[in-house]
């Protein structure tokens, strides 16, 4: 606490004063990750809109939310539900955020709890957070609803489906949820309803917040590039659309640029996925032409 204090004589526009003890868990979206409700009256906010209240899948991990105590306490959830016999209800998808997280939570034993509970642990990436998500179990315009411990959650963002409620929220909650299969499930005191009929409820997960022995760095997959790379070149077909050799830009003149003319406006939300979307056009990433032409299609000009 010593440390989280203002600077001495500062002064502020506004103070604002927040009682961690009165914070109770929240869930963002659907379609945008500004639209915040607790997971105590998401259910009900979801009947009244008309939100799918089943939730197809559950996805935790990539960037945002796989460190190792994100891990930790999403394991420490799944063992309350393994205890009482149950695995999730919705699909459950694991996404480490790196080589050093996924084999250090393969080590922990965590890897093989969300295994164990329904869980499928994908490849280290963005995985479907960025749309790299081959999925099978709904088509194109189907209503549907998955929970995510993602950072976005725009339209079409994770599965291209313009029809998929994405909602964000932590990795425990994602859990949660999972297990139940519903947004009409509180974790804070709904109870579940264990495989010989006993019911029981979830307790408030807690993890380490960094594993006992060093990280394992995993498998180092990275390919050296030779001391001498005069002799080396790289081929590209000309008519690959997926692959372009970049010529080098004109070197700067050192005179800023002034006076340019404003050749768009957008109005309204103008995020990253309505500037240039993810999904299908990751193809194109190696080819800057190719992505280039998806700049601002997701606004209103």
């Amino acid at each position: 606490s010593s440390d989280l204090v203002p600077d001495e004589g500062c002064e502020y526009d506004e103070l604002i004063e927040i009682n961690l003890n009165q914070l109770k868990p929240h869930i963002n979206g659907p379609f945008t990750p500004d639209l915040a409700t607790p997971v105590s009256a998401v259910g009900a906010v979801a009947e009244e809109k008309g939100w799918p209240l089943d939730i197809r899948v559950g996805l935790i991990g990539s960037c945002t939310n796989s460190s190792y105590e994100d891990m930790g306490r999403a394991a420490a959830v799944a063992r309350q539900a393994l205890a009482h016999g149950l695995k999730c209800k919705s699909q459950f998808t694991i996404t480490p955020g790196s080589e050093q997280i996924r084999a250090t939570i393969e080590r922990d034993g965590y890897a093989k709890v969300l295994r164990d509970v329904g869980g499928v642990v994908l490849a280290n990436a963005c995985g479907p957070c960025i749309g790299q998500w081959d999925r099978k179990d709904i088509k194109k315009g189907e209503k549907n609803t998955i929970v995510t411990s993602y950072n976005r959650n725009f339209t079409g963002r994770n599965d291209a489906n313009p029809e998929t409620h994405a909602f964000v929220t932590s990795p425990e909650i994602v859990t949660a949820l999972s297990i139940a299969g519903t947004l009409k499930f509180d974790p804070e005191k709904d109870y579940l309803t264990g495989a010989k009929g006993e019911k029981f409820k979830l307790e408030a997960p807690d993890a380490d917040e960094l594993p006992k022995e060093e990280f394992d760095p995993g498998q180092d997959t990275y390919q050296y590039p030779p001391s001498d790379g005069s002799s080396q070149r790289v081929e590209v077909s000309p008519t690959s659309q997926r692959l372009q050799l970049l010529n080098p830009f004109d070197k700067w003149n050192g005179k800023d640029l002034e006076d340019m003319l404003i050749l768009i406006k957008v109005k309204g939300k103008c995020t990253t996925d309505h500037i240039s979307a993810a999904g299908p056009w990751l193809k194109f990433r190696g080819h800057l032409d190719n992505i280039s032409n998806n700049l601002q299609i997701g606004r209103a000009h």
